[in-house]
């Protein structure tokens, strides 16, 4: 609808310098007013109307622009966010929010060019017969030279397209870097590193810039040469036309006609040039937005669903991926049970089998004697919850943090959530607070110090009450009496469930009804962190040390 309502504008606005002549010919030159009157309230209504259809037309066009990206968006949301995974690997956060906002954004612009170079056409071609019409030379310059100068746009476009692809990938690469170190700043401050950080990002903010204006510079090469040829286009047309005046082969509103049309032209050329830069940076666009969307997952299949009454018992059989090399453990149900290990690439490994962030090499892990790669990923996580040591925290109050849509009828906690805020000292987090558990944390929360953050994001993996809980370091940032605390709620409110601690602290293994010590990739020994700690010499150094 917009290209129609917009080949309705051009027709009206080819039209304008024929009426135009058509009044210098019948009006002006016989002196008649009421013919005068006549073309001249004619114009009026033409443009009426072109001025209505191009308002409306462009309308269309610019909302098929935004609805386009926004489909894109959320094709991209779909794809980061596939249980499968996959598509985050070798990419920044920072870097997939820019592919899903400037290159969305671009790829969508592409559906105006297209509807605005239909404009063109439809310009471009009443033009040629208007002229063919009042005198061929002039109709067939145009027939002939503007698929000529459409060619050389083209290949003037191609160092546009590859310097724009460029451009995006580095302006990604530094949004990702920007993105991390934001996220880290608090750690990096710990560290005294914060020059080393500014220093990495102005390097990656640097080659952006070089990218961005070598990009511009492109488009300013491309933009100005199709100008050029452009005007000495327009000019050769008007040239002839004149030519063909003196000759007496032309009237003088045939004249007048022609030349309003070769200035017309000049808006159909320039969208041309427009339209092929933004195809341009459209197709690199649309090449960084299919990688991402075509990249494979990190888990294939499972597509069964969790059965009804999960007990909660794992079990790896010769499980071998990164620092695992062969692991064969068994987590009873409804135990609590604590790992502890000599290599935290170990820890990152069981904790990626488990979430099935990852799949093993070679081995198996179970639950309930069902292969987890059987289960559709998005239940299976329900059902076995991995709380990682960094996992995030989210813009709101600390309330919606542990639990979404909190609160009862009577506007406070409920009892499971005040629970589970309770066992993980986070009720303590929340009295310390200007505005208790409404305060706002702040994105990742940044108001929030790194202890309080940990017993926040404890506290939400405990009130999800999952069949299966695995937490990682979940006190590493917390001192010794409040860690005693947190040990003690959390066996007491995981009781007859199973729970997983993948842990070295001594006081989270000291409650655990089991340990099993994951010593150089293979289990090690097992027993109670007591029985561990008087027989194990290498356990002891582990987790005392």
């Amino acid at each position: 609808m917009g290209a129609v309502l917009g080949c309705v504008h051009q027709l009206g606005e080819a039209l304008v310098p024929v009426l135009i002549g058509v009044v210098v010919d019948q009006a002006v030159a016989g002196r008649d007013a009421g013919r005068l009157a006549l073309w001249l309230a004619v114009l009026a209504v033409l443009y009426v109307c072109l001025s209505w259809s191009f308002r409306l037309g462009a309308r269309i066009g610019e909302r098929g622009a935004e609805e386009a990206a926004h489909t894109l968006r959320l094709a991209l949301v779909r794809r980061v966010l596939d249980p499968r995974g996959g598509a985050e690997d070798d990419r920044l956060a920072g870097e997939l929010a820019n592919v899903a906002t400037e290159d969305a954004k671009r790829v969508g612009a592409v559906n105006m060019a297209l509807m605005s170079g239909v404009w063109a056409v439809a310009g471009l071609a009443v033009s040629a017969v208007v002229l063919l019409l009042t005198s061929v030379p002039l109709g067939l310059i145009v027939l002939v030279g503007t698929p000529v100068l459409l060619w050389l746009g083209h290949l003037l476009s191609k160092p546009l397209e590859r310097r724009s692809e460029a451009e995006q990938d580095r302006a990604a690469g530094a949004a990702g870097v920007a993105a991390d170190l934001v996220a880290g700043l608090r750690v990096l401050k710990g560290l005294g590193a914060q020059q080393a950080a500014v220093e990495r990002y102005r390097r990656t903010s640097r080659v952006s810039l070089a990218a961005t204006l070598r990009a511009a510079r492109a488009e300013s090469w491309q933009t100005g040469l199709v100008l050029a040829l452009t005007g000495v286009f327009i000019a050769l047309i008007a040239w002839v036309g004149g030519r063909l005046a003196l000759e007496g082969s032309l009237s003088l509103g045939q004249l007048v006609t022609a030349v309003g049309l070769a200035l017309f032209l000049l808006g159909p050329l320039e969208t041309f040039a427009w339209v092929n830069a933004d195809l341009a940076q459209g197709r690199a666009s649309a090449a960084r937005i299919a990688r991402v969307l075509a990249a494979g997952p990190a888990v294939v299949g499972g597509d069964e669903p969790v059965p009804a009454g999960v007990r909660g018992e794992l079990r790896l059989r010769g499980v071998r991926i990164g620092g695992l090399d062969g692991v064969d453990l068994d987590v009873p149900a409804g135990r609590l049970t604590g790992i502890a290990v000599t290599d935290p690439a170990c820890a990152e490994a069981l904790l990626g089998c488990l979430g099935r962030e990852v799949d093993p090499e070679s081995g198996s892990v179970e639950l309930d004697g069902v292969p987890l790669t059987r289960l559709a990923p998005a239940e299976l996580r329900a059902a076995v919850l991995v709380a990682a040591h960094d996992a995030a925290l989210f813009e709101g109050s600390l309330a919606a943090n542990v639990r979404p849509a909190q609160g009862t009828a009577d506007g406070g906690p409920d009892p499971r959530t005040a629970r589970a805020m309770a066992a993980a000292d986070a009720d303590e987090v929340a009295r310390s607070l200007p505005h208790g558990a409404a305060t706002q944390v702040g994105e990742g929360g940044r108001s929030l110090s790194g202890g309080q953050r940990q017993r926040v994001l404890l506290a939400r993996a405990l009130r999800a009450e999952p069949p299966v809980l695995v937490v990682h370091d979940p006190t590493t940032a917390v001192d010794a009496v409040t860690e005693a605390r947190i040990a003690q709620g959390l066996r007491e409110i995981r009781q007859g469930r199973t729970t997983v601690v993948v842990t070295n602290s001594p006081a989270l293994l000291a409650v655990t009804d089991r340990v099993v010590f994951l010593d150089g990739g293979r289990v090690g020994a097992e027993g109670t962190h007591g029985e561990l700690a008087r027989t194990h010499a290498t356990y002891r150094t582990a987790v005392l040390a």
